[in-house]
């Protein structure tokens, strides 16, 4: 409810624009009485887009209509007798529109609620200040854009207010034009009249004559000098109408449009297109007015020609406008929801496209259909030269035909491709070392728009940003790097889809920093460490210097061709194996700040030595894809009074499907502190799975558990002589046992204080408990008689 407390509030132009949001479709009451429980509804849970989200949708509009009903119910006494029977009405109104397309509810509501957010959100930084210069910016610019509507009204005012006052001169031009040709009959019929009743009426109509006649000369030099300085104000209007449209189309547009390929990879949704669709709407409405305008002074100049250039200026004034117009309608032919970058074969996906201003040029009375297709690079670029008129696809999508549809609710008119399907995709020859996940397609949609009934007609088209064609989820990871890199250093108005070769170190770490927030859904991202660590891996370099990376520079080839020293992964690869890993089973972790990640063995060791035995941090593998291993610190079991820093073997996302890391660390009872000086149970004890039930139906359940044999001893049996599970206890001063009870020596080494482990001859202590629990464990397990 406070938001609709703060919409009350609002006062001039953005009072009126929420109160536009109003109507038939949502009355405004409704919203008013039923303001905390609208507030309080999911709407953004209902996915607008998929047809299977029509039950929430139902269940949410039932919902509206009973809230509705049982508030109508609580209105008494003689006040609350309209006001109930308003509700009522209301209810049994949403209910009837509503009831076979629920969808529209919600795509309504959630508009109205974004709308006022965004209307309390501009007058609050507004009226306070406050938001920061890039805010300040943003309210200026609009402002800036508001004020040149309003100065192009009153402009397009003025010229209509002229019109009409040339459309009454030129009427009354014509009527006394009329009346001297009037005059002009009546002298030709004087021949008959006796010659004394002649002369005198005569010598009366000639002085009336030649009184209309200079009044006509007066009047047509008069007309035409209207006409001129009315065709120089158009000329102006026009002028303003091409400077605001450049603003809109040409920065504004353009600018959401590259917030919305920076959100693929993880940057800010790409708000306020709503914002946009008002702006075009308002520009269609003015141009529309003007050329109107302007068809009616060819018409005034053609009911009543005068000499002079008019037929001419109003003909370039005509063309000036209808490219205005036209401009707009293609330029606003946009797509609102991308289909995915990384486009999987035989793989149903997506997309919307929509037209700003369909609804101010009522396209919709004539149901536009559109076109899917997807073309390759090549082709993408004859079509931007307009080398190539026809559309030649390179495969074959199905389900690409979609008719647009008009929401009354939001004003939108939009095609919604809910199924489409690649088949098949045709590659191009490569160039030189590029492979499959480097080239480059898109998807062109097409359509055909006509405007006041035919009048005009607009042939459309956009593409959408640059997608990679895999067939096979192996291919992801690479077809990802090449999204990324495009998708961050695009320049606008490029040729499709030229991208630099190479680009400087802080540019690369400003989209990694980017993908690393979205997908960890944090405000925590790579820290200034992180990317020193980072640049030492991509440059093979050992300087700690933040400032040493600065002005260098890393190429595409450095990025994801070329394996990284002695590795056969390359350094987007190794990067998207961790952001895996981290996004599937260690997202919470490093939102604790609990997993330091970025730091190499060397780093480690120089950071646990200082701290007591049983000190440990998580870092990322360097020598495995998607892999963290535990670094600790404690003595030799082998050498006592000798402390070394150990590493565990990396853990994988398959690791982690058997047991949490959480778990993991609390089975490793010689681990103590996370790094510096935390206690590992403050920080890891909420993810602990918690203990099994007692046994169930006669059986007990049996449980995983990891140990490292060389910090692991037996635990004594408890009073009464049963054999327990082995709970493992911290000891690190003990050396290796020979006996460990279920888990047998083992005769590869499980810890190696040098460097990471040999993944080929070693195996992992998850696998072997699982292997082990399947083996016949006599007298290591209580038992009970089945």
């Amino acid at each position: 409810m406070a938001m609709w407390i703060q919409a009350q509030q609002l006062q001039g132009e953005a009072l009126h624009q929420m109160q536009a949001l109003y109507g038939q479709h949502f009355p405004i009451e409704v919203r008013h009485y039923l303001a905390q429980w609208i507030e309080s509804q999911l709407w953004d849970s209902v996915e607008l887009d998929n047809p299977a989200e029509e039950a929430k949708a139902k269940r949410l509009l039932d919902n509206l209509v009973a809230e509705l009903q049982r508030k109508a119910q609580l209105q008494g006494g003689e006040d609350g007798f309209l006001l109930k029977i308003k509700l009522g009405h209301y209810a049994s109104q949403l209910k009837s529109t509503y009831d076979r397309c629920p969808l529209e509810l919600v795509r309504c509501i959630k508009h109205i609620l974004h709308s006022e957010q965004r209307l309390v959100q501009e007058a609050t930084n507004a009226s306070c200040g406050t938001g920061g210069q890039a805010m300040d910016t943003l309210s200026q610019r609009h402002q800036q854009i508001n004020q040149a509507f309003e100065e192009l009204r009153l402009a397009t005012q003025e010229t209509e207010n002229e019109l009409r006052k040339l459309q009454h001169s030129q009427e009354y031009f014509i009527i006394q034009y009329q009346e001297n040709l009037r005059i002009q009959a009546q002298l030709s019929s004087l021949s008959s009249l006796p010659p004394a009743e002649r002369t005198q009426r005569e010598t009366t109509l000639q002085s009336k004559r030649a009184t209309v006649e200079a009044w006509l000369t007066r009047e047509a030099s008069t007309l035409q000098k209207y006409r001129l300085d009315l065709s120089e104000q158009h000329q102006k209007t026009l002028g303003l109408l091409r400077k605001q449209q450049t603003l809109i189309l040409d920065e504004e547009l353009i600018q959401w449009k590259r917030r919305q390929q920076l959100a693929g990879n993880g940057g800010p949704h790409e708000g306020g297109l709503d914002v946009l669709q008002s702006w075009c709407e308002k520009l269609a409405d003015l141009i529309w007015q003007n050329r109107q305008q302007i068809r009616r002074c060819e018409h005034l100049t053609q009911q009543l020609p005068l000499p002079g250039p008019m037929e001419e200026l109003l003909s370039k004034l005509n063309s000036d406008i209808t490219d205005i117009i036209s401009a707009l309608v293609t330029s606003t032919f946009i797509i609102e929801k991308q289909p995915p970058q990384v486009l999987k074969t035989q793989t149903k996906f997506a997309a919307t496209v929509r037209l700003l201003v369909g609804g101010k040029l009522n396209v919709h009375m004539n149901p536009p259909q559109v076109k899917a297709i997807i073309v390759s690079e090549q082709q993408a670029k004859a079509l931007l030269k307009n080398e190539s008129t026809h559309s030649e696809s390179s495969g074959e999508i199905l389900n690409n035909n979609c008719v647009m549809e008009y929401h009354q609710a939001t004003g939108t008119l939009s095609a919604h491709f809910r199924n489409m399907s690649l088949k098949r995709i045709k590659r191009s020859d490569r160039r030189g070392a590029e492979s499959v996940t480097e080239e480059k397609f898109t998807v062109l949609f097409e359509s055909q728009f006509s405007v006041g009934g035919n009048e005009l007609v607009f042939h459309v088209k956009t593409l959408s940003l640059p997608v990679v064609v895999i067939v096979h989820g192996s291919q992801d990871n690479n077809a990802t790097a090449t999204v990324l890199w495009d998708n961050a250093f695009a320049e606008p108005g490029r040729v499709p889809f030229i991208v630099p070769d190479k680009v400087l170190w802080p540019q690369l770490c400003e989209a990694l920093d980017m993908k690393y927030k979205a997908e960890m859904h944090s405000g925590r991202g790579l820290s200034e460490d992180n990317l020193v660590f980072l640049a030492q891996k991509a440059f093979t370099s050992s300087s700690n210097n933040p400032e040493d990376y600065h002005n260098m520079t890393i190429s595409w080839a450095q990025f994801n061709r070329e394996s990284l020293p002695g590795r056969n992964f390359t350094f987007w690869q190794w990067f998207d194996g961790v952001v895996e890993l981290m996004k599937k089973h260690l997202k919470p972790h490093w939102n604790d700040g609990a997993i330091l990640g970025f730091v190499n063995k060397q780093q480690a060791q120089d950071m646990l030595m200082s701290k007591p035995n049983g000190t440990f941090l998580l870092r990322f593998s360097d020598s495995e894809i998607g892999g963290i291993t535990i670094a600790w610190v404690a003595e030799n079991p082998n050498k006592p009074g000798e402390r070394l820093v150990w590493n565990l073997l990396p853990y994988t996302t398959k690791d982690f499907s058997i047991r949490s890391l959480a778990d993991r660390i609390s089975d490793l009872n010689h681990l103590l502190f996370l790094y510096p000086d935390r206690p590992k149970d403050e920080v890891f004890a909420k993810y602990y799975t918690p203990p099994l039930s007692k046994a169930v139906d006669g059986y007990v359940k049996p449980q995983i558990k990891q140990v490292v044999p060389e910090f692991t001893t037996p635990n004594p049996e408890p009073s009464g002589g049963t054999p327990t599970f082995m709970d493992q206890t911290a000891s690190p001063s003990v050396s290796h046992p020979n006996n460990f009870g279920v888990y047998p020596p083992m005769s590869d080494a499980m810890l190696d204080a040098d460097g990471d482990f040999d993944l080929e001859d070693t195996m992992d202590v998850a696998r072997h408990v699982e292997e082990l629990l399947r083996r016949p464990m006599a007298n290591q397990w209580s038992s009970q008689q089945s």
